[in-house]
């Protein structure tokens, strides 16, 4: 057996009741089932809550030729607990639209978020961002940018956004990591990516 491959599937996975619970800005789910045991046997029924998400994308911005990396600022409700802000350094980020490929959410929050041109992706991974209570997806790219003149407040006001761009050297990035300034896993996962793909990245976009 594939150690890095599951026994289970979703067919092993009954799920006997499913109805929406909350919906407003976001929607939660209450689903009601029962799933495959380890030794063979079906589980008592059990009850979670779902958080329902579309797929989202995350992109971080590099210009290559400046060494910078372009991220923003924008208020997080879940940051709100936080000691420093709940204005967090993040990568720009969105959410796809019905059949939207995603390179072309990337391209899309790229411009309405940083106000930078993308002209050239490459997707680094892609991964659940909370499985134990959401469905939502994460795909994260790479973007090649010109950091020049990424600078202003940006955003859809129809979505209520008030978003700083941020120009930071390769290096502060990496360094912010280490401080705490970035502490969110879509900002730390893709510059971890950058620190042990930074070469072959440097030559693909030669």
């Amino acid at each position: 057996m594939n150690k890095l491959e599951s026994k289970f599937s979703k067919e092993d996975v009954n799920i006997f009741e499913r109805k929406i619970s909350f919906k407003d800005f976001l929607r939660v789910d209450k689903l009601c089932l029962k799933h495959k045991l380890y030794n063979g046997e079906w589980s008592d029924p059990i009850c979670r809550e779902l958080l329902v998400r579309t797929a989202a994308v995350g992109v971080l911005l590099f210009d290559p030729i400046r060494d910078e990396i372009v991220m923003i600022r924008q208020f997080r409700v879940g940051a709100m607990n936080e000691k420093s802000s709940p204005w967090p350094l993040e990568l720009v980020a969105g959410m796809a639209e019905q059949d939207e490929l995603l390179e072309s959410v990337a391209i899309r929050e790229t411009k309405e978020e940083s106000n930078c041109e993308i002209t050239k992706l490459i997707r680094i991974c892609e991964y659940l961002n909370s499985p134990g209570i959401s469905d939502e997806k994460v795909t994260l790219f790479c973007g090649k940018i010109n950091s020049d003149k990424a600078e202003g407040i940006f955003g859809l006001s129809e979505e209520n956004e008030d978003i700083e761009v941020v120009r930071l050297t390769y290096s502060e990035a990496l360094a912010a990591i280490e401080s705490g300034h970035i502490n969110n896993a879509m900002s730390i996962i893709a510059l971890q990516w950058l620190a042990l793909k930074k070469e072959e990245v440097l030559f693909a976009w030669q």
